[in-house]
């Protein structure tokens, strides 16, 4: 297997883009600070502006000669301008707005890590859009080398997993976020029960693929340990123990997903009501919230797969496509679902960016007195969080869409089986021992052994050892893809994106569910 090839060298430029015109060309600071985008936050009134309203302390004789000594020692005492002052919570100030612009995200949390996540996406997209098309355009020459845009689609997952995790790590900071962290806890425990019950429905009902990823992977395992190990065995592994680790990762997502699907409905109630009597625009939000509930539906079969592929209509000879068909139309939903979100998202900002305004506009109703800090704090702090806010509405997408295209490569999936017949692609080497024919491919190694011991030095001491040693080593990767088969792949990846998916729908629609809630409350 080739290592040095057409897919190094389109891993190596991409890199060498993104280092150097990376800074100069970031997606993620045109998503915020474009024309496109036309984000608006809004200032918080200065002292000044509050201290108009604030009423004139009564001061009596004690006061007033500490305040005449100060005035005198300016230097040692402390500047009246810059003290807390308390104001009425009802004055009418108005909140003047600015542009978002580079200056101000910089400065605020987790914007270098939304930059990172969202430019890194980006160029990780590209590489693997040069590799799916030079593996179509040549696939005899792109078989005989590994397949480096996967390490990129991995490193993608791996750093949206990461964020996530630090995301929510936020909320069990502190004494005062005992409520958000016991939400977190309750929502993993509730993700987790429904996974258990998940995971025993029938594969004639929702298409998991879970059932013959076990019997791939137990059956090639089983093989390769019979053949390497001279060990009998039904399998490595117990599929309750498997079962039980993958619903453990389906409550960890679930727990991942909860706040970031309460801020997205929030957001969705909000832009919903600044749209107003905009049809065109109402409908478009209502198009992106449900998208995630249709690509769910793609995964139960009598919904979707036996009407699209099974069912012979009236006047029909055959169904109105063919698996790999569907399998395709369901990776570009994919992919335009997430397109679609990404689009709209600057409006949801805006929306978010809005309750500053909104909580003065609450502060008006309520009656006493607040601070001037508390009182700035209050339209502060929504901007302060617009990265995190941000990342919540970006990372789900992207670790969505990085699984599907695991799904698609791994799984032996299709981009071009729409316009035609199309069998899945697998790459060569991961069908199963059974499958390829190769049962005693192991046996033809022959390691020479003296004494009880593997005779390392015979093998080194050959002609030819650089050969050997990269022979030893496809063969290992050739044994490694032996056992992963397409069928494990497919399975997995097919019902971890399956399950992020309803995740991303299901804690919005929760969110909603709450937003409708407490507005009529």
């Amino acid at each position: 297997m080739a290592v040095l090839g057409i897919q190094f060298v389109i891993t190596m430029m991409m890199a060498t883009v993104l280092s150097r015109v990376g800074p100069h060309l970031s997606l993620a600071r045109w998503l915020l600070c474009s024309k496109f985008a036309g984000l608006v936050r809004y200032l918080h009134p200065s002292d000044d502006e509050l201290r108009v309203f604030a009423p004139v302390p009564k001061l009596d004789k004690k006061d007033k000669k500490k305040q005449r000594n100060q005035e005198k020692n300016g230097s040692n005492g402390a500047n009246p301008s810059s003290a807390t002052f308390n104001v009425p919570r009802n004055i009418e100030v108005q909140l003047e707005t600015a542009a978002v612009d580079l200056g101000d995200l910089v400065q605020l949390r987790y914007y270098t890590e939304y930059q990172w996540l969202v430019d890194f996406s980006c160029y990780s997209m590209i590489t693997y859009m040069l590799s799916e098309v030079y593996i179509y355009m040549l696939p005899d020459k792109a078989t005989s080398e590994v397949n480096l845009s996967l390490v990129w689609v991995v490193l993608v997952i791996g750093f949206t997993y990461k964020l996530l995790l630090s995301l929510n790590g936020l909320y069990f900071e502190g004494e005062e976020a005992g409520g958000e962290r016991s939400l977190v806890l309750v929502m993993g425990g509730a993700y987790l029960l429904f996974a258990m019950l998940v995971l025993l429905v029938d594969e004639s009902t929702l298409e998991t693929g879970l059932d013959e990823a076990y019997k791939s992977f137990n059956n090639s395992a089983a093989a390769f340990l019979e053949n390497n190990a001279g060990l009998d065995s039904s399998g490595p592994a117990s599929k309750l123990v498997l079962m039980f680790f993958i619903a453990l990762w389906c409550g960890l997502i679930g727990a991942l997903f909860t706040f970031p699907g309460l801020r997205v409905a929030r957001m969705h109630w909000d832009v919903l009501r600044y749209s107003g009597d905009n049809a065109r625009s109402t409908v478009l939000y209502h198009i992106g919230f449900i998208a995630p509930l249709i690509l769910t539906t793609l995964w139960v079969k009598p919904l979707t797969r036996d009407p699209l592929t099974v069912r012979l209509y009236k006047g029909m000879s055959e169904p109105l496509m063919t698996g790999a068909q569907f399998e395709t139309v369901r990776l570009y939903l994919l992919a335009l679902t997430v397109f679609f979100k990404l689009i709209i998202m600057p409006r949801y900002l805006q929306a978010y960016l809005n309750l500053a305004y909104d909580k003065i506009q609450e502060l008006r109703q309520e009656a006493g007195k607040i601070s001037n800090v508390d009182y700035q704090r209050r339209v502060i702090r929504v901007f302060y969080y617009l990265c995190v806010v941000t990342l919540q509405y970006t990372a789900p997408m992207i670790l969505i869409l990085y699984l599907s295209f695991l799904y698609k490569t791994l799984g032996g999936g299709s981009w071009a089986a729409v316009g035609g017949e199309a069998v899945l692609v697998a790459e060569e080497g991961t069908c199963g021992l059974e499958e390829c024919g190769e049962v005693d491919e192991f046996k033809e190694i022959d390691v020479p052994v003296q004494g009880g011991d593997i005779g390392i030095g015979d093998i080194i001491n050959q002609e030819e050892t650089v050969e050997a040693i990269t022979e030893q080593f496809s063969l290992a990767w050739a044994t490694l893809k032996n056992v992963f088969t397409v069928e494990v792949f497919r399975g997995l990846l097919g019902f971890s994106t399956w399950w992020c998916c309803f995740v991303w729908f299901s804690s919005a629609a929760i969110g909603i569910g709450y937003q409708s809630y407490f507005s009529n409350v």
